[in-house]
């Protein structure tokens, strides 16, 4: 297989502030959301989490470690490039978990190979919707799979590749990130095009609006607005074929466990992935 960076472009162009998006995610984060997370790693994972050790790669808010924490992790460790995001990360466990002494996290970076070789091997690694803002996505991909038990899973979340829809969702996140008066333009575009978007969709089915917001928080305890914001910043960004992901893993003696596809510009694929042969397993993709 020939790969390239799906991104050719990502060179050093700003970066995205991740985690000044997730402190404020901190301030809408209950009860309710912390459930809906663990109810989703849950079901992504088969239920087997409990007595496992868990490694969070770009561990965000922390909202997913916490998660793991509370089914039953043996140990729990999260990294991110941005401290912001891991002083969020922190403040999730000193808020909801505080005597979680075998839960940790830390500055730390996926490309560095260095860093990672000090962390051993865990159960499960699991990277939501991360390694694709690296700059190096195949780079970040490879790294990723040697920090896996011979026995665990490796749990992704990724871009997938919509060809020129992707390619104008990177020109709208450059714009973004030029500075106050490319974020005002961006936001004050597109958040309430998104907004009435749902709203027609959901007023032509004659459904109620506020459902759209109660479903995605029960999704992953997530805030949509706050993803919103993600979505439209989120620099460096690239994007994959299922495809390929597939066969870059069976080249390294991974088999597809678990495969759901993303729909719509913002959704993600999601795989999980296990020890076994390397015969790749055949995908279909929608473009939509």
């Amino acid at each position: 297989m020939s790969r390239r960076p799906a991104n050719e472009e990502v060179g050093n162009e700003d970066r995205f502030e991740f985690g000044h998006n997730w402190l404020r995610f901190l301030e809408v984060v209950d009860d309710e959301r912390i459930r809906a997370a663990e109810v989703s790693l849950a079901e992504l994972l088969d239920g087997d989490i409990a007595g496992k050790s868990f490694l969070d790669v770009g561990s965000g808010s922390g909202l997913s470690s916490l998660a793991a924490v509370r089914l039953g992790a043996s140990r729990v460790h999260g990294f991110d490039f941005d401290q912001a995001s891991v002083r969020c990360t922190l403040e999730m466990q000193r808020r909801y978990a505080p005597d979680a002494r075998h839960w940790s996290a830390e500055q730390g970076d996926v490309l560095d190979p260095e860093y990672l070789a000090g962390l051993g091997r865990f159960d499960i690694v699991y990277s939501w919707g991360v390694l694709h803002h690296t700059g190096d996505v195949w780079a970040a991909l490879d790294n990723v799979s040697s920090l896996v038990e011979p026995d665990g899973r490796l749990a992704l979340a990724l871009y997938r590749d919509q060809g020129r829809a992707s390619r104008f969702w990177l020109s709208v996140k450059k714009a973004y990130n030029r500075g106050r008066v490319g974020q005002a333009l961006v936001l004050g575009t597109f958040v309430p095009a998104f907004f009435s978007y749902g709203l027609l969709v959901d007023l032509a089915h004659r459904r109620s609006p506020a459902a759209r917001y109660r479903e995605y928080k029960a999704a992953r305890g997530m805030s949509r607005v706050h993803d919103w914001v993600d979505w439209l910043g989120g620099l460096p960004f690239e994007f994959v074929s299922a495809r390929d992901v597939t066969e870059f893993y069976a080249q390294r003696g991974f088999r597809l466990l678990r495969f759901v596809q993303g729909r719509g510009s913002m959704r993600l694929h999601e795989y999980v992935f296990g020890p076994g042969d390397s015969t790749q397993t055949e995908l279909t993709e929608s473009p939509y």
